[in-house]
């Protein structure tokens, strides 16, 4: 068979079922094969980097990858940022590209460009198919680099001239190992830890989400009572009704669960990514006695500097601990603290869900009344502003992979185009994705895909005009911002424009009911408010008063 027929079998052989891009001349052959496909959907997006967003967002939520397509030169180049933003993210993704034919590659020519060096570094693995024969192992390592933990994205390369080869070659047959398991006595180590201590806690960090990882993780909280502090991409491991969650950590101020980790006598970090939330911020003087657990040994870190690591399979390392628990008991815990930091927190959350005012709605009122409006199982998507120090800080989950936040290389842009993907993958759950109006413009052209695609998604956009995260962040640091401001369109027209329906909402009493309509009309839907960002300071002055009562 021809040379593109065969990588799209070899995708069809490892459960590929989605490839979102835009294709170019470069790739016509692999496109002609994909047509082909029974078992493959292609998703025609607008950018680039929507389709690469929309394939990590397919990721992250079911643990499969998804193919990210572009041509050569601008095509790839276009994709980088959500490419990277996948593989710091911890999201499998196979990033397909194009490229020119093999006999112009050693010279200066049209569009020419090194693409696999550009990918090398946001991957784990990236190549050139130069050997049509060599595609069935290519493929084959390529899901199986992506998949393995810690996940990630994955480059391959084909060239238009080696894509019309034919070749005898087949598709190899995919066969899943099982992820190495702790040892006992690392093991022994560790619970011993558990019972020497008086007051420990965990942080949680993206390796929780995993379905067995968060399932072993509650049943140890259930028998032990220890609190767990999220990072932000760590959401919805433990319930958020239980007494044991102490919500999320990573603001770069301290916050009140900071308490709570300072009181602490033993941290224990599980599926812990230090891209999220650095140790210096919670271990400020290297002291802290640390027991990691995690699928990869630490990170090396001045701030972190674990007495005791158990590496391996996640789930199974909590589920050693569980045993042992049960066996032989744990000591009487003091967990004051940690309860009266989560009661100090939930107040807070609380403060303004009565809100009416009228002209600008306060973010704690927006978050209050979403949260409301979605269930359990429902999908949260943040972009990347203020608003996702908002959405960190004030809205739980009760499942894992419920409130998708991109908090390791943390692109603008994510919002819009990782709801479309996460609609794809759960039709029948609510999705709402929350961006600022800068995030939001910035992939603005996906509207015309959801459109396309009758995607049941609802955006809400907190419009300031500005900048806000870094005029938030000047404003902390100078005392003042530099010039940040810029205009937007009309909301409702720019709706009607792409085929969507629009609300804008400008009385906080109002929200949730508009929200409410919005998830009953069919295909997607935008509401627009006008964010109260005066909130911005004041939430940095009570961060600032926090003081700890140890």
């Amino acid at each position: 068979m021809k040379a593109s027929d065969l990588l799209v079998k070899c995708l069809e052989e490892e459960g590929i079922e989605y490839i979102f891009g835009v294709p170019g001349e470069e790739n016509a052959d692999f496109m002609m094969s994909l047509e082909q496909s029974e078992k493959i959907r292609f998703v025609l997006t607008r950018h680039e980097q929507g389709a690469a967003f929309m394939a990590e967002i397919y990721g992250r939520l079911t643990g499969n990858p998804a193919g990210a397509l572009g041509t050569l030169g601008p095509g790839a180049t276009n994709l980088i940022t959500g490419v990277a933003d996948s593989n710091m993210d911890r999201a499998p993704m196979l990033v397909l590209t194009g490229q020119g034919s093999t006999d112009r590659l050693h010279k200066e020519s049209h569009q020419i460009m090194d693409v696999v060096a550009m990918f090398r570094p946001v991957t784990k693995w990236a190549t050139t198919i130069l050997n049509a024969d060599t595609i069935p192992e290519i493929v084959r390592k390529a899901v199986r680099v992506a998949r393995t933990e810690k996940p990630g994205a994955v480059h391959i390369e084909l060239p238009e001239d080696v894509a019309a080869h034919d070749t005898d070659a087949r598709p190899l047959n995919p066969r899943r190992f099982r992820r190495s398991v702790p040892d006992d006595k690392i093991v022994d180590q560790a619970f011993k830890m558990l019972q020497d201590a008086k007051r420990p806690i965990i942080i949680a960090g993206n390796g929780c989400i995993r379905r067995r990882a968060s399932k072993q993780l509650r049943i140890l909280c259930d028998k032990t009572g220890i609190g767990v502090v999220s990072t932000f991409m760590a959401k919805g491991c433990v319930d958020m009704d239980a007494e044991y969650c102490l919500y999320t950590v990573g603001l770069g101020s301290r916050d009140r669960i900071s308490q709570a980790i300072d009181d602490a006598d033993l941290v224990i970090t599980l599926g812990f990514d230090m891209v999220e939330y650095h140790p210096q911020l919670w271990n400020p003087n290297g002291d802290k006695k640390v027991l990691h657990a995690d699928f990869l040994p630490s990170e090396i870190d001045m701030y972190y500097h674990p007495e005791t690591e158990v590496v391996g399979d996640l789930a199974h390392a909590l589920w050693m601990l569980n045993e042992r628990v049960e066996k032989h008991g744990l000591p009487d815990y003091d967990f004051v603290l940690q309860r009266k930091c989560r009661e100090d927190m939930a107040a807070d959350f609380a403060e303004h869900q009565d809100d009416t005012t009228e002209g600008k709605i306060r973010p704690q009122k927006a978050l209050w009344d979403a949260r409301q409006v979605m269930g359990p199982e429902d999908v949260l998507l943040s972009d990347v502003g203020a608003h996702k120090m908002w959405v960190a800080r004030h809205y739980q989950c009760h499942e894992p992979n419920t409130c998708l936040i991109p908090n390791g290389f943390c692109s603008m842009g994510f919002a819009l185009p990782g709801a479309i993907a996460a609609s794809i993958v759960h039709p029948d759950k609510r999705v709402l994705a929350v961006a600022g109006d800068a995030g939001f413009m910035m992939n603005v052209q996906e509207m015309e895909t959801a459109a396309r695609l009758g995607s049941n998604i609802v955006v809400m956009v907190w419009a300031d005009n500005m900048y806000g995260l870094i005029a938030w962040k000047q404003e902390t640091h100078f005392g003042k911002h530099t010039e940040l401001s810029f205009g937007n369109p009309d909301w409702n027209m720019l709706a009607e424009a792409f085929g969507w329906h629009g609300h804008y909402v400008t009385n906080a009493a109002d929200l949730a009911g508009t929200l409410e309509t919005a998830f009953r009309e069919q295909g997607p839907s935008l509401v627009v408010i006008p964010i109260d960002y005066r909130e911005n300071k004041l939430l940095t002055q009570k961060l600032g008063e926090i003081t700890c009562t140890i």
